[in-house]
């Protein structure tokens, strides 16, 4: 024990201090070092005054009269800081009073820009008024030069009464609004009468026009229903289709021609060409007539007036051919789900859903141009297959009459395994198999779609990983599902632990040399288990599953041991207490011990179970080390034997 330092730290604890040196000493020996201690402490206490009596002296005899010094200096503080309080008061009275006219400032600034923008706005509409003739009940169609001042003063107008809001009145909108219906009608005009003509010059002007007022969705859709619509609609029919020679070839070819009768000098116009017009004149940007105008009513007009063209596939026809045999196998029920014939997988609803996702894809069935339409429904067969997978918890099973019992495809288990447990185990395979098989599919659907962009390519990877990792999440489920049914067997085979005490108490049994018969209960469910699907699954899988069985069963088999033996430690100290007071009371000497009592022969008995539980662990290469508290078991009953008499196995 150290002589100085002890007790000066801060955080010096007594109680700490104990138990660190309650190792190394008694508490006898510690209470006399520590009174050493304290005599060492006061004699040095008395040493350091002795030497420094002078100087503890000098030090009372300095601070006398300082008192007074503090209470001299404390009213002139006091007073400056009352001082510096009412500069900081004022200091923030003037702040707020600058705020305040700054606030006042900043809103008249604002009511000042709102009022001129006002004046703008009456100023706007009275040009408008005076270019559109609205006073004037003829109106008539506004030439070009006159349509493209008014769009350019009525933007100016637009922007006047987006800052003038809280100014504005509803006569000012209204004859905005008055003001822009007319010009819109005007342009209207002007643009369809320019188009039938092929006026490019004109139309450039109306184009850039409609940009400026924000109107090229409205000119497209005028443009289609004024231009495209009253054509397409005589050429895409059945009248059309029948009168034909050619068939649909002829209706397309006509459909096609439309683009050089029609649209030619629009397309010009909004498009890159090279033809010389478009030096002279420059492109207006903002428009797609072919994709917005043209497309939209040409599949409008094959949809409701040549629908007779789609009659030879009818999509949901295709649909149930290929979704219906999964959803007719997915109805079945888990007790129907097994394969008839081997394959690669062991369910049906696996192989049916592997088989659909091929069948999108095969030759004869796959159109290059619905590739994304095929894409959509492998990604909803992946999905569908992984919802019913979530549906086999909620779905009861039949214990009775089980077409697995008496299936050729069992493995071989001797009966032993239930049925809802060949379906776990098969199931777990079948999502491991099915989630390796989808990069196959990836590589398989990549030849298929060549011309797709990098970008587009990871996009579709990376969706296949996503429908890959949301079956590989239900792997945790299935496992659990797994491990309970069959360490439920198991663990009601331990109750018989808590029967020993009761084969040994006054029964005179000789000393147990064999396990119980509940331990071979106890592990044939796991050993079996393993007998009948190291064939289905992999062996680092099985052995998985093999310690996270065993590791469950020894936890309570650990229970029901330490409970057992505590209680026979508990009874063993009361006989021996009882025994002592009956020597004491005999008047003869006690009689010497007749060999091993009933408790040594539980902790003897216990000693084999856990062995031969060992063994049995061990029996299908599963290391002790890896299970759960089972070297935790081992050493209980080892150091009950040691206390007692037993000799060592």
């Amino acid at each position: 024990m150290r002589k100085g330092g002890v007790g000066v730290e801060k955080s010096f604890s007594a109680d700490d201090f104990l138990k660190s040196h309650r190792k190394k000493a008694n508490l006898e020996t510690l209470r006399d070092d520590l009174g050493v201690y304290l005599k060492v402490l006061r004699s040095a206490m008395i040493e350091l005054i002795n030497k420094d009596y002078a100087d503890f002296v000098n030090l009372s005899s300095n601070l006398i009269g300082l008192d007074k010094a503090i209470n001299g200096i404390q009213l002139p503080l006091g007073q400056l800081r009352e001082e510096v309080l009412q500069v900081k008061l004022s200091l923030e009275e003037a702040m707020g009073d600058v705020s305040s006219l700054l606030e006042q400032r900043r809103e008249l600034r604002a009511k000042k820009r709102s009022l001129q923008s006002l004046t703008h706005v009456h100023s706007s509409l009275n040009k408008l008024r005076e270019l559109l003739k609205l006073h004037s009940e003829d109106k008539p169609v506004l030439p070009a030069n006159l349509v493209e001042r008014a769009a350019s003063e009525y933007n100016q107008l637009q922007f006047n009464i987006s800052k003038c809001q809280q100014h504005l009145d509803t006569a000012h909108r209204q004859q905005a609004e008055k003001i822009l219906t007319l010009l819109t009608s005007s342009l209207n005009v002007m643009f369809l009468e320019n188009v039938r003509v092929n006026n490019s010059d004109v139309i450039a002007r109306c184009l850039r026009i409609y940009v400026s007022l924000d109107k090229a969705a409205d000119v497209e859709a005028l443009f289609r229903k004024e231009v495209v619509a009253p054509v397409l609609r005589d050429v895409i029919s059945e009248v059309s289709l029948n009168s034909d020679p050619r068939g649909v070839q002829g209706v397309y070819s006509r459909v096609v021609a439309f683009l050089e009768t029609h649209m030619k000098e629009l397309l010009e116009l909004t498009t890159q060409t090279d033809r010389q017009v478009s030096k002279l004149i420059p492109k207006v940007q903002g428009f797609n007539f072919l994709v917005n105008s043209y497309w939209p009513e040409v599949e409008h007009r094959l949809e409701t007036d040549l629908s007779s063209i789609f009659a030879p596939g009818n999509p949901e026809m295709f649909y149930q051919e290929i979704g219906g045999s999964l959803e007719a196998t997915l109805s079945q029920g888990i007790t129907k789900s097994l394969a008839e014939q081997p394959s690669e997988f062991h369910l049906l609803p696996t192989a049916s859903a592997w088989e659909c996702l091929l069948r999108c894809w095969a030759d004869g069935v796959f159109l290059r141009e619905l590739a994304h339409r095929f894409w959509k429904l492998s990604l909803q067969i992946i999905a569908r297959y992984y919802t019913w997978i979530e549906e086999v918890w909620e779905e009861k099973w039949l214990s009775e009459s089980s077409p697995f019992s008496n299936d050729t495809n069992l493995p071989p288990s001797e009966g032993t395994q239930s049925d809802r447990l060949l379906f776990l185990v098969y199931l777990h395979a079948d999502i491991e198999s099915f989630a390796d098989k989808l990069k196959q599919f990836s590589a398989m659907t990549s030849t298929r779609l060549d011309g797709v962009s990098p970008q587009t390519c990871e996009k579709l990877d990376h969706s296949i990983e996503e429908s890959k990792k949301q079956l590989l999440s239900r792997l945790p489920i299935v496992t659990q599902f797994i491990l309970g049914e069959v360490s439920s067997q198991s663990l009601s085979q331990l109750r018989q632990v808590n029967d020993i005490p009761r084969l040994f108490r006054r029964t005179n049994r000789d000393i147990p040399t064999k396990p119980c018969p509940y331990v071979g209960a106890v592990l044939a469910p796991p050993l079996s288990f393993h007998k009948a699907y190291r064939e289905v699954v992999g062996a680092p899988q099985l052995h998985r599953w093999l310690t996270l069985i065993f590791s469950a069963i020894t936890q309570q088999f650990y229970s029901s041991v330490n409970d057992v033996l505590t209680s026979v430690q508990k009874t063993e100290e009361s006989l021996r207490r009882l025994k002592k007071v009956r020597d004491r009371l005999a008047t003869t000497t006690p009689s010497e011990g007749k060999g091993l009592g009933d408790d040594d022969k539980i902790r003897q008995q216990l000693v084999l179970d856990v062995q031969n539980f060992c063994e049995g662990v061990e029996s299908v290469d599963v290391k002790k080390d890896d299970v759960d508290k089972l070297l935790e078991l081992l050493n209980l009953v080892e150091a009950a034997r040691s206390k007692s008499d037993l000799p060592k196995l």
